[in-house]
């Protein structure tokens, strides 16, 4: 599978090599106290360097080697200091609470509208993934499989969303934490 993916680096040659090593990543993230999101978030992060890094393996017998290499580097970039390096997104569990009902009848101010304001910032197909992990609770491979796309295009949809909504939810993230 990883000689495949080298030999001819492609969306489907690329997708086995994810389902294989995505599960063990966020393994490894777990066992570095990592919670379940941001384990997810780094295996994917991961994951997308080796997508565009494969041509510069030197070695292909070192490739879980090179794979852990890059996994070490991506959690240290996590942890590291420097703000600079990070990508802003927001843990949808924190508000998970309010993001509950979406009632389009309610009034402003209540959860079902908060919900639908987020979704305006995000395009249709972020939208929906959105909907289905975080209101519907679809798991990944769910997803990928109902809309008949690899599981890291729902990863990198999700992720993205996230990233454009943290702007947007950082004050009530900071609110609910305050009223804790």
């Amino acid at each position: 599978m990883v000689d495949r993916f080298l030999d001819s680096p492609s969306e489907q040659s690329f997708e086995e090599l994810f389902k294989t090593f995505t599960p063990q990543l966020i393994a490894f993230f777990r066992s570095r106290r990592c919670d379940a999101s941001l384990a997810e978030d780094l295996a994917q992060e991961v994951m997308l360097n080796v997508y565009h890094k494969a041509g510069q393996l030197r070695d292909r017998a070192s490739f879980r080697g090179w794979l852990l290499r890059i996994a070490l580097n991506v959690i240290r970039g996590h942890y590291s200091n420097n703000q600079a390096n990070r990508v802003k997104t927001v843990d949808l569990a924190c508000v998970t609470n309010r993001l509950t009902t979406h009632d389009s009848r309610k009034s402003s101010g209540t959860p079902g509208f908060e919900f639908h304001h987020w979704m305006a910032f995000l395009d249709s197909r972020e939208s929906e993934i959105m909907k289905l992990r975080f209101i519907e609770q679809w798991e990944y491979h769910e997803i990928a499989a109902a809309q008949a796309v690899p599981i890291g295009t729902v990863q990198w949809r999700v992720f993205s969303a996230k990233k454009k909504l943290a702007p947007h939810l950082m004050p009530l993230r900071e609110e609910m934490r305050k009223a804790a």
